[in-house]
């Protein structure tokens, strides 16, 4: 291979992960600048755990040539960027063929697999994405490695969700918010304005539990790219003492790599180790601690805070059930995921830990409207895994685009733990 060939990008077919040659996967021993034919076949992915025969090359160029057969979607369906000014927008009720609640993988995988199949349509599909956030591209495990490999706030960021928007021929309404749906009239109510749908996919993810006794002023609830970033410009440039409550996946990953930059963390839990409610062998557990005890990490089971307060030089100051007392700079809770049930309950959908769905078909109990991610419950089983997510976005785009449908199968997914001092992979 010529040594001026562009470097490459691969995609995981299992859920959507891209391995750039040009960066590697140095958690996983792929130096930057790794061809992808030189990786070792028992390499694994590092999102979701599958193989290297799992990838396949991404051509971005095959979207573009869909947008461009079907006269510039892009330029027909985009919307500019929301003003205050503009009062028409919050009172017009606008016409989609498909509305998705969300701006985060879910929504922008669903966009993909609709774009994909838009060469076997008679005319290309509108699309509206209402997002709360400003729905940028980012691949999401790197915010459990980000400090550790010292990457930027602007280096997390592959895609901005405007450049995004434009690309994939989306409308996109950022920082706007839901508010109700009729699934009768088929009308999305938002801060923006109504939409009126003919599909309607809700991919609005989930949000941090915040415990009994923890003010929320007082507290960081990370699982997004928006509030990962204030908070890692809360810490600025100096070691700081931070206390995370909760040591299951995302606060064990945060411990891991908030350490591995020079801060010092104390980790508390309910359970008697991290990672209880994952690893059932509880020699892993410990092979962890051991492999944290040269970091300045302090964990404390069967622990919970007990109250909080701001001290006069403005720590804060969180009295634990054990007696102790940990005066840490910031606290981040990690005890856990809920999805939000306004909208839900808004339109009277089947609720169970989530949104209900039909397991095939991820259809909602109402018809036309489909969900996936993170915010959804299959037999009372909601999964937080990202690894389903690009099947989901084939099943849901196979419906609407009205091809042979791709029925979904829910399955036990590998989890790759990023906890870089040991790293490890379960299912």
């Amino acid at each position: 291979m010529s040594a001026i060939e562009a470097w490459r990008e691969y995609i995981c077919n299992a859920c959507g992960y891209v391995y750039r040659e040009c960066d590697g996967d140095v958690d996983g021993g792929l130096a930057a600048g790794t061809r992808f034919e030189d990786i070792p076949d028992d390499w694994y992915c590092p999102i979701c755990g599958v193989t290297k025969s799992d990838f396949v090359l991404l051509q971005k160029q095959k979207i573009s040539a869909v947008l461009s057969s079907k006269a510039s979607i892009a330029a027909t369906f985009q919307t500019q960027p929301y003003s205050s000014a503009d009062a028409t927008l919050r009172s017009a009720s606008r016409s989609f063929d498909v509305v998705i609640v969300g701006g985060g993988v879910a929504a922008w995988r669903t966009v993909e697999a609709l774009r994909a199949l838009s060469m076997t349509l008679p005319h290309a599909l509108s699309i509206a994405m209402i997002s709360q956030c400003e729905a940028h591209r980012y691949d999401k495990p790197l915010l459990s490695v980000a400090i550790a490999r010292q990457l930027t706030l602007p280096e997390l960021i592959k895609e901005s969700g405007e450049a995004c928007a434009a690309r994939l021929g989306v409308s996109l309404f950022a920082q706007t918010t839901a508010i109700s749906l009729d699934t009768t009239a088929r009308r999305l109510r938002t801060t923006r304005g109504s939409f009126r749908y003919k599909h309607l996919v809700i991919a609005q993810g989930a949000l941090s539990v915040l415990p009994k006794n923890l003010p929320p002023e007082f507290c960081w609830r990370i699982n997004h790219l928006d509030q990962y970033t204030k908070f890692r410009q809360s810490l600025g440039a100096e070691p700081r003492h931070v206390l995370i409550v909760g040591a299951g996946l995302i606060g064990s990953e945060l411990t891991n790599d908030l350490a591995l930059g020079g801060h010092t963390v104390t980790l508390v839990d309910v359970a008697t180790r991290p990672l209880a409610r994952l690893l059932e062998n509880v020699a892993s557990s410990a092979a962890l601690l051991q492999a944290w005890s040269s970091l300045p990490i302090s964990f404390s089971g069967q622990t919970e805070v007990l109250s909080v307060k701001r001290t006069a030089t403005g720590a804060l100051d969180a009295r634990l059930s054990s007696g102790e007392n940990v005066c840490a700079d910031a606290i981040v809770v990690a005890a856990g995921l809920q999805t939000s049930d306004q909208l839900a309950q808004s339109a009277s959908l089947a609720w169970e830990n989530g949104i209900v769905v039909e397991p095939s078909t991820l259809e909602t109990s109402a018809s036309n409207v489909y969900a996936l991610g993170d915010c959804i419950s299959i037999d009372g089983v909601t999964s937080r895994f990202i690894a389903p997510i690009n099947r989901q976005a084939t099943t849901i785009a196979s419906q609407i685009a009205g091809v042979t449908f791709v029925p979904y199968v829910n399955q036990p997914v590998p989890v790759r733990i990023k906890t870089t001092s040991l790293p490890m992979t379960i299912t």
